[in-house]
């Protein structure tokens, strides 16, 4: 896979991805490069089977200290601001695509938080499908504090979803600062361990997680992700039914159950 400027891209063991956003100086604010290079990044991975799950991670003591408002792209006088058209165009779709594009991919994504992940970083740990926390961490809805709504980049989605609508309420409205006990303790981040057994913590959920098949991970992805609003039980087990006929005939079902068949098997 390709180099990139912004971050680090490795396979940091058989099938498991391992992005480290590299802008230290920055505490990894995310800047127009850094969201093109996600973009291309997001587009290889979603061609490529060989990565199965994805662990994101920041270098230095942030995780994403959100957009870089010292980029020459959201300075007020460029074209950005010369309308709202321009502006939603060229600056508000491109950040929200970091978040849908993470939401897309089909590998699950593990947040690896080592720092602050604050606006964007905040979206970004949101947007992942398991969260673990170095006591460092802390959890930002910055986007009323600097005159903007909280709704940004799928928090009004995304945030309730993990934590329930009061909870939610109070952190995007107040902008205040969450730290990695009460993340841990209000169920916004599954795990809470010091910093140097962080990535060795995304690791163990990421291991059992690439010995299951493409199709498993990918469709349990989607069911988790339309089920949440299915408007019936019907309706999400419709999709259900779909999707485990698909795997049954996907041709690992019958290999995977043998040793049931043999009476060694276990759940």
């Amino acid at each position: 896979m390709k180099e990139f400027e912004t971050f680090r891209f490795e396979e940091v063991e058989p099938r498991v991805g391992l992005v480290t956003m590299n802008r230290p100086e920055q505490l990894n604010a995310v800047n127009i490069m850094m969201l093109d290079e996600f973009g291309e990044l997001f587009s290889l991975l979603s061609k490529d089977d060989a990565i199965r799950v994805l662990i994101l991670t920041g270098e230095g003591r942030g995780f994403c200290a959100g957009a870089d408002l010292n980029d020459a792209v959201v300075h007020k006088d460029t074209e950005a601001f010369s309308d709202p058209e321009n502006f939603l165009r060229i600056v508000q779709e491109r950040y929200a695509a970091l978040v849908l594009g993470l939401r897309r991919i089909p590998q699950p994504v593990i947040s690896a938080v080592n720092g602050a992940a604050a606006g964007a970083g905040f979206g970004m740990a949101l947007a992942s499908d398991v969260r673990v926390a170095s006591p460092e961490a802390s959890f930002i809805a910055s986007f009323a504090n600097i005159g903007l709504t909280g709704g940004e980049l799928g928090t009004s989605y995304l945030l309730p979803r993990l934590i329930g609508m009061a909870r939610s309420s109070e952190i995007l409205l107040t902008g205040r600062k969450v730290k990695a006990d009460e993340a841990e303790r209000i169920g916004l981040v599954n795990r809470v361990v010091p910093r140097e057994a962080l990535l060795e913590t995304a690791l163990s959920y990421a291991r059992p997680m690439i010995a299951k098949s493409i199709g498993a991970l990918k469709l349990t992805k989607r069911v988790l992700d339309q089920n949440i609003d299915a408007p019936s039980l019907d309706a999400a087990i419709n999709l259900e039914n779909r999707n485990q006929t698909i795997m049954v005939f996907s041709g690992e079902f019958f290999k995977l159950v043998q040793p049931f068949f043999k009476g060694g098997g276990k759940d």
